[in-house]
């Protein structure tokens, strides 16, 4: 395997080019991420405020 002093123009930019895709993918992947929590959130404090009775379900009445 022979060392050369340069680095190869061709493969440096392929490189980088493919780090700049792998980092705009992960950005996207995070925001959908970050989204899907927003919305889990907003559905679950909306869930809350519905249940405005807390007792309901607590005990259950079983006749045989």
């Amino acid at each position: 395997m022979e060392i050369t002093p340069m680095p190869d123009i061709a493969k440096l930019s392929t490189a980088m080019a493919q780090s700049e895709v792998m980092t705009k993918f992960s950005t996207e992947l995070l925001a959908t991420q970050l989204d899907t929590m927003q919305e889990a959130t907003a559905t679950m404090t909306q869930m809350m405020e519905l249940s405005v009775n807390p007792s309901i379900g607590t005990s259950i009445d079983i006749s045989l």
